[in-house]
């Protein structure tokens, strides 16, 4: 429910609905989280991919042919959040699906903390 009630926190919004998977494996290093999420448009997988590699602070890592996808033992000592295994949900007609990993070490609330901070700095300056 953490993930849920964050979520609406950080959009300020209750009414985001999130159904998350947690899962809890013993790796030295990292969180990875299998994201479900609903948009109010259709946005098909190849759009998502775009617009998350189009995101400061986001890589994505996607080729299931070849094998890459966000893993916790690729994805230490980095600051950026990984994502991968973007698909449509069949289950929801505006819904995708995907998997996303970061270095909880490195990206968590002090980092997330530092980087809206210099954002606001920027908009400040800019005004």
């Amino acid at each position: 429910m953490k993930m849920v009630y964050e979520t609406q926190k950080i959009f300020g919004d209750d009414n985001i609905k999130v159904c998350p998977t947690c899962v809890r494996v013993p790796v030295e290093n990292c969180h990875s989280e299998s994201m479900l999420v609903e948009t109010e448009k259709k946005i098909t997988a190849d759009q998502a991919k775009e617009l998350f590699a189009a995101t400061p602070g986001i890589t994505v890592v996607d080729d299931l042919q070849q094998g890459k996808y966000p893993m916790p033992s690729t994805c230490t000592d980095d600051d950026a959040v990984f994502i991968g295994r973007i698909r449509e949900d069949i289950s929801c007609e505006n819904g995708l699906a995907f998997w996303c990993v970061s270095d909880n070490l490195r990206k968590g609330a002090a980092t997330n903390a530092v980087q809206i901070a210099e954002l606001l700095v920027k908009s400040t300056v800019a005004i």
